[in-house]
């Protein structure tokens, strides 16, 4: 039988934060504590860890004292395109309902396959549209229609005034907040920053999947990430200090004020030139690392490294030197498969 109260888990030291409140069926979702404040909302498919934590520690925020923050825990069956991933997928609710409350959660709603489809797979469901088909869409067929009917029918179900997702799966951040706007849905959805542990690796449910080695070699995502958002900066730091330099300057003095060595160019060449450390180099200097990780023992094994346009994830053209772009990348280690980004903006000068 569904119960609403909080479950009799292990006793919690003197002092801890309360573990969420277990919702299990839409029913007990709807006659949960009335709603005094907006109602914030954090999807997840369970196997909190801290990237999801900050998540619900930006929703309480956003909520107030008055509001509520509702957690979902539903791994969906219609993202998963191998049964043997669906059950290899992490389930650790226990866990869940106290990361959740301690991080400020009212409530996690954990409904069963049944309770959010009871007619069995949906025969009517939201197509993600070209957008979909792109980058993650080609290594995993369907799985964004799947994932936005689940997010449409949990946005039915817990009706927030917000929804807060984390900024590390960018194209799935893009699809819901293109469904949302195209489908008139009452809701702002309000993306947050990437969460990473102190080695660099984007915080996800799949990095427990990883051993020592593995682990070693997946952190060429993020180095790859970094290494591409830093030869970008120097870059561009370079073509604003030349942009500061007059063209009358002296060789001499032009190259001091540039802090380069004598064999670079003129002052004035620089300024004029188009950038060349557009998005070419930018693809490059990430490569130059996932080409080397590839021969690390175990191999990265690369699916795409893509620097897409956010609005609706094509390819950014070499000759594009001013706008924001997101730098993505996928790939497995071992048989654990990972992706990760980075935001940029080219032209940027300060």
């Amino acid at each position: 039988m569904p119960h609403t109260s909080r479950p009799a888990a292990s006793p919690q030291a003197p002092g801890a934060a309360p573990a969420a409140t277990l919702l299990r069926t839409a029913a007990e979702l709807t006659g949960f504590a009335p709603l005094k404040g907006p109602r914030a909302v954090v999807m997840t498919m369970g196997a909190l860890h801290e990237g999801h934590a900050t998540l619900i520690r930006t929703a309480r925020a956003a909520a107030g004292p008055a509001g509520q923050v509702v957690v979902t825990v539903f791994v969906n069956p219609l993202q998963f395109g191998e049964a043997a991933d669906l059950e290899r997928y992490p389930r650790t609710l226990d866990a869940d309902l106290a990361v959740a409350g301690a991080a400020g959660a009212d409530a996690v709603f954990a409904p069963s396959v049944d309770e959010v489809y009871p007619g069995g797979e949906p025969q009517v469901r939201i197509s993600a549209g070209p957008m979909g088909e792109r980058l993650e869409g080609t290594f995993r067929p369907g799985h964004f229609d799947g994932m936005l009917t689940v997010v449409a029918k949990m946005l039915h179900l817990t009706r927030p005034d917000a929804a807060f997702f984390g900024q590390k799966d960018a194209q799935q951040l893009a699809l819901i907040r293109r469904m949302v706007r195209d489908l008139n849905f009452p809701v702002e959805i309000v993306g947050v920053e990437t969460v990473r542990e102190p080695d660099g690796l984007a915080l996800s449910s799949r990095n427990r999947f990883l051993d020592a080695e593995e682990r070693h070699t997946a952190l060429a995502l993020s180095r790859a990430l970094f290494a591409a958002r830093d030869r970008l900066a120097a870059q561009q730091a370079l073509h604003a200090r030349a942009q500061t330099t007059t063209a009358t300057t002296g060789r001499a003095a032009a190259l001091t004020a540039l802090g380069e060595t004598r064999a670079a160019a003129d002052t004035q060449a620089v300024a004029l030139a188009r950038p060349v450390d557009g998005p070419a180099a930018v693809r490059a200097a990430a490569r130059l690392i996932l080409d080397d990780a590839s021969s690390e023992q175990p191999p990265l094994a690369l699916d795409y490294l893509a620097l897409v346009d956010p609005a609706d994830f094509t390819e950014i053209p070499d000759d594009r030197t001013t706008g924001d772009a997101i730098l993505a990348v996928a790939a497995k280690v071992g048989k654990t498969r990972l992706i990760d980004n980075i935001p940029l903006t080219f032209g940027a000068t300060t």
